[in-house]
């Protein structure tokens, strides 16, 4: 059975948008070990449809030497929850349909290995209201963007977390991996 592993880039007050305001503080190369950790045992990418379709022009024309994440962007099978979408152009995309916490169980036990999923914060706090993600992978820059879509929501249910990890980098971005449950 995989574990569904969810990173995110998120400001000091939670913000979870489109990662642009990231730039400013360049890519630690020990930011790309912490991610490789988690691509390295994934082997099936989870993605909503609006990460999806900013990922897919993004990542699918990369090559290796353009960024040692592009062969696992491109040739791992990326399964997309969507309601909307109806087709798909990246290679090794499966759309999977609406949300259904049953469905995403269902890949869990399905492949072999863990599934990685990035962004996708409407997904990603529908997993974590129905207790599907087995770790959280918090890269927290140090910004505030003051509005924003947030990892948590005013409405999301209070819950105790355990931290897995923790890692500050030299351009003040603070890794924090945490796991359900205190």
């Amino acid at each position: 059975m995989g574990a569904i592993h969810v990173h995110e880039f998120m400001s000091l007050d939670g913000v979870i948008d489109a990662p642009t305001w990231t730039f400013d503080y360049g890519f630690d190369p020990q930011m790309g070990e912490a991610i490789g950790a988690v691509t390295k045992r994934s082997r099936a990418i989870l993605l909503g449809r609006t990460t999806y379709e900013m990922f897919e022009p993004a990542w699918s024309t990369r090559t290796v030497e353009d960024d040692p994440g592009a062969p696992f962007f491109n040739d791992t099978t990326k399964y997309i929850v969507s309601a909307t979408l109806t087709t798909a152009t990246w290679r090794n995309t499966k759309i999977i349909g609406p949300y259904d916490p049953d469905v995403i169980r269902g890949l869990k036990d399905e492949v072999d290995g863990d599934l990685y999923v990035s962004g996708s914060g409407t997904l990603v706090r529908a997993m974590l209201a129905d207790g599907l993600v087995d770790e959280l992978h918090l890269f927290v820059y140090p910004l505030t963007r003051g509005s924003g879509p947030r990892l948590f929501t005013e409405e999301a249910a209070p819950g105790n977390l355990s931290l897995a990890a923790c890692e500050a980098y030299e351009n003040g971005v603070v890794y924090l991996a945490y796991r359900p449950g205190a």
